[in-house]
């Protein structure tokens, strides 16, 4: 008996680890020459694993899906990721901010330890073999050297969402379910940057720079943080964390240039004679805003009557700063996307309903979540899970 897991992520490796843990032959098939591309990307900013919160707090982080995912999360939870990291030689810490990181801080060397067990408790890797769907009842394949179909005892999709498609992870199952019946969200971006109709003033002279110590507000949320000025928009931790709002409720983005003062503080700093100064430079020197800053102030539809704008007039712009957001980027540099499979489309087992014996995890389930170490700790629990209710299924 063989259980096939297509996709060579964080959820198929740790579905694969569950069930080979236990004497069960796993085949582990991936479209790209390598397995865990976007994990090893994942780990070029230092792979933030999980977070160190309270539980509870971190349920909630899954918003919509907190109720769902809650039980997955609680049978692999944060603690048990990191003793399962540490197992692998891979101690881990915790950061300023809570998130937790192994003490390497790189995704190569825990990938490569981890690859070794699993080839030692029996699974087998078969790269560059991209998943086509089905002939009959067997699993089709095309690789390399030609058509492959194989008939497992179940199945595990494992395929990723969209973003980052150059890593192998493009959405192209989403037809191929589809076709089958199944229920499936429409994949958008999350954790994404935004689109601005930047002048080409501002453009050119700003994209690539930051706004730091900065807060970013949509509608009740607030984030305090940092954004990046692109060519095409903003991106950064303060927008990816508000990407679900932005996205979903259509709000305007509202920047706090200057989140360490109050508006009347602001408005006294900017009431200090100027005399002949720019307003450039005087925002410059009352409140020591950064260029970038000072050019988004100027970048306001109504720059041109910025200089006659009363102190409290002008404080109160640089304390809620309206930006006209135009939509999400494209999911090419997305960090994940949301959409997916519907959990309604799911057994208790994480079995889909029209398919018997084909399992999901991962990514390709409807659930997103922010940055922080939300988006990995999902993945590898919802692994676990499906790993056990394969075993479950099958009577193991």
């Amino acid at each position: 008996m063989r259980i096939a897991i297509i996709g060579g992520g964080p959820a198929g490796l740790m579905a694969a680890e569950v069930l080979s843990a236990r004497g069960i032959g796993v085949d582990i098939y991936d479209r790209k020459p390598s397995p865990a591309r976007k994990f090893l990307m994942a780990g070029r900013g230092g792979l933030n694993l999980t977070h160190s919160e309270d539980l509870e707090t971190f349920i909630t982080r899954y918003g919509a899906r907190s109720e769902i995912l809650a039980p997955v999360i609680r049978a692999f939870p944060p603690k048990v990721l990191r003793d399962w990291c540490e197992s692998l030689g891979e101690e881990t810490f915790i950061g300023s901010s809570g998130r937790v990181f192994p003490e390497s801080f790189k995704a190569s060397p825990l990938l490569r330890a981890w690859i070794d067990r699993l080839e030692k408790q029996g699974a087998v890797f078969h790269v560059s073999h991209d998943w086509q769907g089905w002939d009959g009842d067997a699993l089709l394949f095309q690789t390399p050297a030609g058509s492959v179909r194989v008939t497992p005892a179940a199945t595990l999709l494992a395929l990723g969402g969209a973003s980052w498609p150059r890593l192998g992870s493009d959405g192209s199952w989403v037809e191929i379910l589809q076709k089958r019946g199944v229920q499936i969200a429409p994949l958008e971006p999350a954790n994404c940057g935004f689109a601005v109709a930047w002048s080409d003033i501002f453009r050119n002279k700003f994209a690539g720079h930051p706004l730091k110590s900065i807060a970013v507000i949509v509608g009740e949320m607030r984030v305090a943080g940092e954004m990046v000025i692109t060519a095409q928009g903003i991106e950064g931790g303060a927008i990816y964390a508000l990407s679900h709002s932005l996205r979903e409720t259509k709000a305007p983005l509202i920047i706090d240039l200057k989140p360490d003062l109050d508006t009347k503080e602001t408005a006294a700093r900017l009431n200090k004679n100027r005399g002949r100064e720019s307003l450039s430079n005087h925002l410059r020197k009352a409140l020591n805003l950064p260029p970038a800053a000072i050019g988004l102030v100027m970048e306001h539809p109504d720059r041109a009557g910025l200089s006659r704008y009363t102190p409290d007039r002008l404080a109160h712009l640089i304390k809620n700063y309206p930006l006209n957001v135009k939509g999400p980027l494209g999911m090419d540099r997305a960090i994940s996307t949301a959409g997916g499979i519907a959990f309604d489309a799911l057994d208790g087992n994480a079995m889909l309903l029209k398919i018997p014996g084909v399992f999901a995890a991962g990514e390709m389930l409807d659930w997103e979540a922010p940055t922080g170490g939300y988006l990995l700790q999902a993945s590898f629990a919802t692994g676990v899970y499906a790993a056990n209710g394969i075993k479950a299924w099958l009577k193991l």
